[in-house]
This record gives C-alpha cells, structure tokens and sequence, in this order.
C-alpha cells in the first residue's frame, strides 16, 4: 500500500511525463477493493492526478469513462466527497478545448446516476452546470426550464448558497434572451440570498458583473463602472483570467461616459500594468479614437482588435452603440453649416458607402435628431432651419379663457346688484 501511495502521488509540473504504466498502476489501484482510510486517501489523490493528466492531453473521453468506472468506489465513501470528485472531473473536461457536447453529455449522465442513488444534493449542482453549459451554447429555452423546475425544488429545502447560483444562471439567460427586466428580478432574488450567507469572492464578482453589466445596459455606466471595479478586486484575489474582463469593462465604462482620457491613467496604473497585454491596448486604441472623434480612427481600432472585441457580446454591443453615436455626430459637423447638401458629398468625406450615408440619415431624421427630407430623385439632403415654436394658437387659447374669467366676475356682480335692489 505504501508503494501505491508513493505512485498515486500526484506530481505537479511532471503530469505531462507521466508513463502508461503508471496511469495503469494508478487506475489498477484506484479500482482496487481496498477500502480503508489510508486507501480511500490516495485513491482520491490519484483520481486527482489522473484526471489532470487526461485534461492536460486533452483525451475528454478517457475522462468520462473514469468518471463512470468510479461509480462502485462512490457508493464506499461520503457523499460530500463523491460530489467533489464528480465536479473536478467535469471541471477537467472543461479544461478541454471544444468540448461542450462531452461536457454536456457527462452532465446529464451523472443526473440520471443520482437520481437512480438519491443523491440530490449533487443531481442539484450538476442540473445548475447543465444549465450554464445550455446557457453558454444558447440553448436558452432549455436553460430556462431546467432551471425553473430546479429553482422551485432547492426553494422547498432553503439551500442559500445553491440559490445564489440558479439566480445567477437565470440571470444571466434572461439578459442573453435580452429580457431586462427579468434579468434584474433574477440578479436581486440572488443578491438577497448572498447577502444571508458568506458568499466565496469568485461567486460575489460573478454577482457583481452582472449587475454592472445590467446598469450598463441602461446607460448608468457610473454605477457600472463601480460594480466592475468591485468585481475586478473579486477576481484579482484569487488570481482569476477573467479579472482582464473586468479591467475592459472598467475602461469601456469611461469610453461610454465621454471620459476616455480617464483610459490612459487605468492601463498605466498598477492593475493596467499588471494586466497589460493585447486586450487593454485594444481598449487604449477605442478611448484614443473616441477622444479624437475620428471614425476613421475607430473603425481601424475594431479591425485590428477584432478577436478581442467580437469574441464579447457586452464589448460588442456597448461599441456598436459607440460607433453609431460617433457617426451621428460626425454627420451633424458635416452638414452644420448646409441648407442643401448632396449625399455623394457627405458620404466622400467621411469615406463611407453612399447607402450607408442615406440609412444613416433616414434614422436620425425620424428620431428627430435634425429636421429636414431627403430628396432621392435629386440625390440631397434639404436641412430646415429650427423654428421658434408658433405661439399664436395658445396665445389665443389663454385669451380666450381670461375673457371668458372677466364675464364670469361680472355675472356676479350682476347678480350681487340684483339681489340688493330687491
């Protein structure tokens, strides 16, 4: 036994040199019918090591074999260890490029074991990651009914911390469904049940992510901005990848608020300096182009940067908003000082498409931006002069109503003289 303990050993930084004949010896060991506490032990140690040497080789289905062979050992130790084991393995796999389906299918295999064994508490954990994995290849309708059917469940036994999470996965299905308003009831019901118990930081920054994701998407990028800092320190201590993201929300939120010279002093500041890298000079080329309100500039920034921004649906939509805003406004300076300009003229100085141009123009005529028409047939924009508002209708109006006050007072009167005469 000391012997296989010594080889299940897990070794950090040599799992890649790992032997067949030691994974076989490992696994021999693993599957073994010794079950004492020293045993049971190193057969999890050496789960753990097996398991991260399948990740790090990228041989998913290697995993999901051992995560079925494991079942009897399960039924020999506690549940709360066995619902360890069981999410390490699913973790490992998501170590694994493009394996979503594996995952996927790993999930729903092992909620049917617990349902067979009783064990709910991990059928629980399990649906909530199955879940966030519908989520994530945007199955949303899946997601949502999972979750409904899972929410009224852990409801009934007031498991707070599992709470925590569904809200959260609900949360965040209803704002990629583009629900708002469901999205923040959801976020509430989750920050509510976090707030009645401790709540690990990587789950409290994923909670306040989400909320400055929503105050973004109202245009409150001030509180946003707070609730991404919040949530950047969250992941900063526990040396999360997904601080970086945080960082990018933070410098979008003052692109957004008309700041971007604001952009210079985060990326040059202790975090932007810890974090610096291709991602954080993407947003540097955004703010540098939004402060100079060049379109050219902008434009060039979004291809040159195009896998760090298309890859996020929140930098995505938040710079598309950006690039329209820009556009309106560089239209407005082009066509100030014109009663008549031609749409061929616009769109040569701004080296844009004509049609591109003329939709342009037909949107912020309708939203009131300016007033005028476009003249298709003679191939021009006709801008009118702002008018002063013709008074003269509630002029008359409020003479109307002030004479019909004197005849009022004098009737009145009359009747007052009528009534002392008499």
């Amino acid at each position: 036994l000391d012997h296989l303990r010594r080889v299940c050993q897990p070794r950090l930084g040599a799992d890649t040199m790992l032997s067949a004949d030691e994974i076989s010896a490992k696994e021999a060991f693993i599957l073994s019918a010794d079950n004492s506490e020293d045993a049971v032990k190193a057969k999890e140690q050496a789960i753990y090591a097996i398991g991260e040497w399948y990740a790090l080789r990228g041989e998913g289905d290697q995993l999901g074999q051992l995560l079925t062979a494991l079942r009897p050992f399960f039924a020999t130790i506690p549940k709360a260890r066995t619902a360890k084991i069981v999410r390490m393995l699913i973790d490992q796999v998501a170590k694994i490029p493009d394996s979503m389906a594996l995952q996927m299918s790993l999930c729903r295999e092992s909620i049917e074991w617990c349902r067979a064994e009783k064990r709910s508490f991990l059928r629980q954990r399990i649906q909530t990651r199955l879940a966030a994995l519908l989520l994530e290849s945007k199955q949303y309708s899946e997601a949502l009914s999972l979750l409904s059917a899972l929410l009224r469940e852990v409801k009934r036994l007031d498991d707070k911390p599992q709470l925590v999470e569904i809200n959260l996965v609900e949360s965040q299905t209803h704002h990629a469904l583009r629900n708002l308003p469901k999205a923040k009831a959801s976020l509430t019901a989750a920050r509510t049940a976090a707030n009645a118990i401790y709540c690990p930081p990587l789950l409290q920054a994923q909670i306040d992510v989400m909320a400055g994701t929503l105050h973004a998407e109202e245009k409150d990028f001030k509180t946003a901005f707070s609730y991404f800092y919040e949530s950047f320190e969250n992941f900063d201590s526990v040396s999360s990848t997904r601080a970086v993201d945080c960082l990018k929300y933070m410098l979008l939120c003052k692109v957004m608020m008309n700041v971007p010279e604001e952009v210079s002093a985060i990326v040059n500041g202790k975090p932007g300096i810890r974090h610096s890298g291709p991602a954080l000079e993407a947003m540097r080329a955004v703010a540098s182009a939004h402060q100079q309100r060049s379109l050219h500039d902008f434009e060039a920034a979004l291809q040159a940067h195009q896998a760090q921004f298309r890859n996020d649906p929140i930098i995505s939509r938040h710079l598309d908003s950006l690039y329209d805003m820009l556009l309106q406004e560089n239209i407005c300076r082009i066509i100030e000082p014109y009663s008549v300009v031609e749409t061929s003229h616009i769109a040569t100085l701004m080296n844009l498409p004509l049609a591109t141009i003329e939709s342009k123009l037909s949107h912020m005529i309708l939203d009131k931006k300016f007033k005028g028409i476009l003249d298709a047939g003679a191939g021009c924009l006709i801008v009118y002069d702002d008018q002063a508002p013709d008074t003269t209708y509630n002029q008359a109006l409020e003479t109307i109503g002030n004479m019909g006050g004197v005849v009022d007072a004098l009737y009145e009167k009359a009747q007052q003289l009528a009534v002392t005469k008499a």
